[in-house]
């Protein structure tokens, strides 16, 4: 059984996916990591991606579902994987379960769920290390990446009219993705306006009975 992890900009995924990673022994697939990485290779995909990204086009969904069957036929057999942020449309959805289909894999989405409110708060107040890239909230008042000791600094995408820009994606694009696995019983819900400490102990208890 794979994992989706879904949620709005700020609601911590990035950050509960490491503790996932750590109890289940997930492999971790996250959309730009992935395609920074296979970018990197000397492929035939990864010339592909290099390519697309450097003329500044967006990747289109059916090279990131090859991107994806690349990843998951890398794999150890028996390698269970989290998916974060993806699939973020229906349209990617529906290529998402075809993709997941033909790899004979079966998946269950969590949904961590915050406020806009909230997710406006913590995404003006968090720094992102320069070096690592590891995202650090407010409550974290050291000048230093904890991972690297690289230095701490606002991304310059968490403007006002950037976040406004995102968030409304979110609502118009993956909440209806949401919504269908919610209607599928395939959707977990968590609290995400809750401690970092407490939305990784609810994690852990609803996904506990599922992975373990």
């Amino acid at each position: 059984m794979d994992i989706v992890l879904l949620g709005i900009q700020g609601s911590g995924k990035g950050t509960q996916s490491k503790f996932l990673q750590d109890r289940y022994g997930l492999a971790y697939f996250e959309t730009g990591s992935a395609l920074r990485k296979l970018s990197q290779e000397d492929s035939e995909l990864g010339t592909k991606v290099k390519s697309i990204i450097e003329a500044g086009h967006l990747v289109p969904s059916e090279v990131v579902m090859d991107i994806i069957t690349d990843f998951m036929g890398k794999l150890p057999e028996g390698t269970q994987v989290l998916f974060d942020g993806i699939p973020r449309k229906l349209d990617q959805a529906d290529l998402f379960e075809e993709v997941m289909s033909k790899n004979d894999r079966t998946f269950k989405c969590v949904y961590v769920d915050l406020t806009e409110e909230e997710a406006v708060r913590r995404l003006t107040t968090r720094r992102i290390c320069e070096k690592c890239k590891t995202v650090y909230p407010a409550v974290y008042d050291k000048e230093a990446c904890e991972a690297c000791g690289g230095k701490l600094i606002t991304r310059s995408d968490d403007n006002p009219e950037s976040i406004k820009n995102r968030l409304h994606a979110f609502f118009t694009e993956t909440s209806p993705v949401i919504e269908r696995y919610r209607t599928r019983e395939a959707l977990i819900d968590v609290n995400g306006q809750q401690s970092i400490e407490d939305v990784t102990k609810e994690l852990f208890e609803k996904l506990d009975p599922v992975l373990k």
